[in-house]
């Protein structure tokens, strides 16, 4: 079965589902010791997490009543009290009887929850009948490594869960594909009882992210990177200060940013800043996506997706999925930000071109005294360009609407005709680049990935040929001071970088998303402190 579309109707149903209560931000303890997991509580605390997991499959030596006594009396926070077995992707490999013992012994003692594991669920839960607490729940969970099933399988696996007799369902599934998430949101949102509905791995984050929107009953957050406790799993940290987690509600507005990689934008920490400083209902997320128009098509509901950036390597493609093409957009070829209209339409506008273009034309203002408003500097300006991607376009494009005569390079010359020709410029391969000096004075634009993170000691152009350019422009981002623009600096170049392009056609983003203008000053402070 393929990816549903996630209707109007699916998310508002959420709104009026059984949890009224926010959903609760747990925290896994992974501690190999009591002392070591008594640490992680405190810190779990003041993170601001609601509830810790007690994974007692991760201490090296155990003694049940001992242990548990002091990890369940001495928690600041709710406790939760997971033994998972080996068979089920943790660290048990005992006596299984042992480890349920352990699991009832921790009810006696006072954790507000056990996970037990489908599998067993039917015998546990019928051995605890009639003892249980008042305020003790049983977490019945289902743990696939492979995939997510299909929406039916879902369904039926969450009726099997819900027949064991569990207080909560928790279903987690692994992501192939972003879309895969659609599914489980589903069934959180349909559910008759309280859910935890997770998809592991990178492609399933917003399933983690957006589990207030869809009414589960709780997600995961990890301590730290090294206590991460299932695959894609974020940061309690993370969840709170970058996402925003505690004002997610079932009717608020999704953006994101679509591309692969996408793990290393700092586009969420600008948005949400923002939405946030002026109290805008509205989160921005990561989207790893490796299919665009199976990703439109399975978000098609108007709060979700309510519109994306888009970035590499998705600019082009982009556009073919789109209802309406801006102008500008169209020329390039390509989008950089996605606007969803409220009758359910997608729009398509670049402004890549704006932020980096106004950028470089203000180094050169720098370099030649020259006053803002008279002209463009790049007017007469030889502009190389490498790159004929998404980026290259709308660099190519903006140069050349300026009076620039543009130079296209690319790994593939055919790439770099197709684009200098629309652009009235010349075309070579990047190998050319080193030897190409007509004159002095000229602009650089890399649009290139060389020279990116985890790669960061390549460049694309020799050291030598930089004394050649006046004004140096780099994309990347991560990192900032790029190999390139340091060796454009020591070679006299004034440099401009990528993060300046990243803050001002988010700007213009911004714009388009809200309808407000953008708060500059918060986005510089945060790109200055983060970048």
């Amino acid at each position: 079965m393929g990816s549903l579309s996630l209707a109007v109707s699916d998310i508002q149903t959420s709104t009026s589902g059984m949890r009224g209560s926010p959903t609760l931000l747990c925290t896994p303890l992974m501690g190999t010791t009591v002392d070591q997991m008594l640490i992680e509580m405190r810190k779990a605390k003041e993170i601001g997490a609601d509830v810790v997991e007690v994974r007692l499959d991760c201490l090296r030596k155990f003694n049940p009543f001992q242990d548990l006594e002091i990890l369940i009396k001495r928690s600041p926070l709710p406790t939760l009290v997971t033994y998972r077995p080996f068979w089920e992707g943790g660290q048990y490999d005992g006596d299984d009887n042992k480890r349920q013992d352990a699991l009832r012994l921790a009810m006696h003692l006072g954790a507000s929850y056990v996970d037990i594991e489908l599998e067993v669920a039917y015998e546990f839960i019928n051995s605890i009948h009639g003892k249980k607490p008042d305020n003790f729940k049983v977490i019945v969970s289902s743990h696939n490594f492979h995939n997510t099933p299909s929406s039916e399988a879902i369904g039926n696996l969450v009726a099997r869960i819900q027949a064991s007799g569990a207080d909560i369902v928790k279903v987690a599934t692994t992501a192939l594909d972003i879309t895969d998430c659609a599914r489980v949101f589903q069934i959180m949102v349909h559910s008759q009882i309280p859910t935890i509905g997770i998809v592991m791995g990178e492609r399933g984050l917003i399933s983690r992210l957006l589990s207030p929107k869809f009414g589960a009953y709780l997600t995961y957050g990890a301590l730290d990177t090294s206590a991460i406790s299932a695959p894609g799993q974020p940061l309690a940290k993370d969840l709170l200060d970058l996402y925003n987690f505690r004002l997610i509600r079932p009717d608020t507005k999704v953006y994101g940013i679509i591309g692969k990689p996408v793990g290393h934008s700092k586009s969420p920490l600008l948005f949400n800043a923002a939405f946030k400083s002026v109290g805008l209902n509205a989160v921005y997320v990561h989207l790893l996506v490796d299919d665009v128009e199976k990703f439109f098509e399975a978000y098609s509901a108007v709060d979700f997706v309510a519109g994306c950036s888009c970035t590499i390597p998705h600019k082009e493609v982009a556009v073919k999925c789109m209802d309406e093409i801006d102008p500008i957009a169209k020329k390039i070829g390509a989008t950089n930000n996605i606007v969803r209209r409220p009758d359910g339409t997608l729009t398509a506008f670049n402004t890549d071109y704006i932020g980096a273009i106004s950028a470089i034309e203000d180094g050169l203002r720098e370099l030649n005294g020259a006053t803002p408003g008279v002209g463009s500097p790049l007017a007469g300006k030889l502009f190389v360009v490498l790159g004929a991607g998404g980026a290259g376009k709308s660099l190519a494009y903006g140069a050349a609407q300026k009076g620039a005569r543009v130079v296209v390079a690319n790994r593939t010359l055919e790439r770099a005709k197709e684009l200098a020709d629309k652009v009235g410029g010349q075309a070579m391969t990047l190998d050319e680049v080193a030897s190409f000096h007509p004159e002095d004075r000229m602009v650089l634009a890399n649009t290139t990935s060389v020279g990116m993170k985890p790669n960061a000691d390549g460049t694309p152009i020799p050291k030598l040929a930089l004394r050649h350019y006046c004004l140096v422009f780099d994309a990347i981002y991560t990192p900032k001071d790029t190999r390139l623009l340091r060796e454009a600096r020591e070679s006299g170049a004034i440099i401009v970088y990528g993060t300046e392009m990243l803050i001002r056609q988010g700007f213009e983003q911004y714009k388009n998303f809200t309808g407000l203008q953008a708060p500059e000053e918060l986005f510089r402070t945060l790109m200055e402190k983060h970048a």
